[in-house]
């Protein structure tokens, strides 16, 4: 358990929150899935040490009009979506200022996606645990959107795995959920960043880089880094 020390980055992080895995994942095939950017560093390291495939799980947080870092919602790849309907009906936002915002970051979360899944194989969710990964957790809305996404894409189960996060928030998080595992949940939590020593914005090049590292230690028996994608139906 983290008692209080700061991470010394994502990477050890990383290297800390795989050991309270260990005995807590259910049976069964998983996919480890970065929410990119910062969650991929921290999900290359658990998905090392759990010897299972990483992923990305695309997401975009939707900020409110004029207040950015205010968030009223996310998006996942895939089409997701989820809105705080109770702030969205307090400020009064209408239905074209969310689209307006939500197709804006949608243009961002499509040129990610090409980015970091070009090269690497698409596979479904279905039938394979999501062990979703992020660098925190703090309103958790970018991390309910990948849950939907998990869900709606097939996934047997769903686990959250964060190094740190806000406690009214896991505990939210934790309902909707097979498992959510966060060893340090301090109070007053402010803010993520704050429990990292280096918290340098992941830029798209380490992305990258984090997901070929991943395709090239599996043994060609494991399926290599890959986006999350939506699986194809018989007709």
């Amino acid at each position: 358990m983290n008692t209080g020390k700061r991470y010394r980055d994502r990477y050890e992080a990383g290297q800390i929150l795989a050991t309270h895995l260990h005995n807590r994942l259910p049976p069964g095939e998983l996919l480890v899935l970065g929410l990119p950017r910062g969650g991929v560093p921290v999900a290359l390291e658990v998905a090392r040490a759990l010897g299972a495939p990483l992923g990305v799980c695309v997401v975009r947080k939707l900020g409110v009009p004029g207040q950015p870092e205010l968030a009223m919602g996310a998006i996942a790849a895939g089409g997701y979506e989820v809105l705080d309907e109770s702030l969205i009906a307090r400020i009064g936002l209408t239905p074209f200022q969310i689209a307006a915002v939500a197709d804006r970051e949608s243009t961002e979360l499509a040129r990610r996606e090409a980015r970091y899944c070009s090269g690497h194989p698409p596979i479904c969710l279905r039938d394979r645990f999501a062990v979703l990964v992020d660098d925190g957790l703090a309103t958790g809305f970018t991390m309910r959107a990948a849950i939907e996404a998990a869900r709606g894409e097939g996934a047997n189960g769903v686990v959250v795995a964060v190094p740190v996060g806000a406690r009214d928030t896991c505990a939210e998080i934790r309902r909707e959920v097979d498992v959510l595992v966060c060893p340090f949940s301090p109070d007053p939590f402010h803010a993520v960043g704050l429990w990292y020593r280096d918290f340098e914005a992941t830029t798209d090049d380490e992305v990258c880089a984090c997901l070929d590292a991943a395709a090239a230690e599996y043994p060609s028996s494991h399926i290599g880094a890959m986006p999350i994608t939506r699986p194809t139906t018989a007709p």
